[in-house]
């Protein structure tokens, strides 16, 4: 009797057990395996603006190539008037909007010349150009532009290189094309700033610290005058444009790419021939996109991702 109970008991525990061992087996039969994709994830990129005056608006052109060819550019930082540049296209990302500006640009808005500024280090106080960024950008600090951007400034007293990537844009740019003896040197944070150019004329290595994977550096090289200058603002700006480019080519050789437009010898204040210019960075920038091209191919990444469920 109690055997047939027991059984009977063990039997019915059996088929429980069988029962759902047959759900489980149906559940796991109907849940689909996991699909992992290949995704490509591309480097970020950067540009290191170089400086070079007026000759700089060749850099519209390289941006103008690299914004049709859709190569995207994630991080930007400029010395001198690469800073210029750097500000007005990283403020709305587009380049059409930085090419309006910058053909909007004269001499009178850079170089706001004041006799007796030169006994306060320049001849240049720098106000004009502020006072342009402040009136064309949308963004008035740094932190709020649409790219990160940084400008690249050198402290007087120590002789090191800073980059400011946050507080007032147009006093970070004012600061970066501080040339030493045309511009009064700028005061920031109790600190006395002037032109990145005189120990970081291509910022490669900030635009790497900025994130950058790969970087393209646009390399102005200096203009050749006919004469040796003799004004005194001429021969400061020369001078420094001489020593900017040795030191220069230092510097670029950390960057990926370095793209050199033919910019003649326009001279560091003829602002009458940006059309020339902003088609020697065109030409140049197509020159280079192999270049380009191959350097992000060889920083992009394979990644395995799991397939996006369509919801049912």
């Amino acid at each position: 009797m109690h055997s047939s109970h027991h059984i009977r008991v063990l039997s019915a525990l059996l088929l429980i057990c069988f029962f759902m061992q047959a759900c489980a087996t149906t559940d796991t039969m109907d849940e689909k395996p996991t699909v992992l994709l290949i995704k490509e994830v591309l480097p970020r990129i950067g540009l290191a603006l170089g400086g070079g005056g007026a000759r700089g608006f060749a850099e519209i052109g390289v941006l103008r190539v690299l914004e049709q060819e859709k190569i995207p550019i994630d991080v930007v930082v400029g010395t001198s008037v690469g800073s210029l540049i750097g500000a007005i296209y990283a403020d709305s990302g587009s380049v059409l909007d930085a090419e309006f500006i910058a053909i909007s640009i004269t001499e009178e808005d850079i170089f706001d010349f004041r006799a007796f500024s030169f006994f306060s280090g320049g001849f240049v106080k720098g106000e004009k150009l502020e006072s342009f960024l402040n009136t064309r950008l949308r963004s008035k600090n740094i932190e709020n532009m649409k790219i990160p951007y940084g400008a690249v400034a050198v402290d007087l007293r120590t002789g090191q290189a800073v980059l400011f990537d946050r507080g007032p844009v147009a006093r970070a740019v004012h600061a970066s094309c501080a040339i030493p003896g045309v511009f009064v040197p700028v005061e920031i944070g109790g600190k006395i700033f002037v032109d990145g150019g005189v120990t970081d004329p291509i910022p490669v290595d900030f635009a790497i610290k900025k994130g950058a994977d790969v970087v393209i550096a646009v390399a102005i090289s200096p203009a050749l005058p006919p004469v040796a200058p003799k004004n005194p603002i001429e021969v400061a700006f020369h001078a420094i444009t001489i020593m900017s480019s040795k030191i220069g080519v230092f510097g670029a050789k950390n960057a990926d790419v370095v793209i050199h437009p033919d910019v003649g010898n326009v001279a560091y204040d003829d602002f009458t021939q940006k059309k020339r210019l902003i088609e020697a960075g065109e030409k140049a920038a197509r020159a280079a996109l192999p270049a380009i091209r191959e350097a992000i191919k060889a920083k992009t990444k394979l990644v395995q991702v799991p397939e996006e469920k369509k919801p049912k």
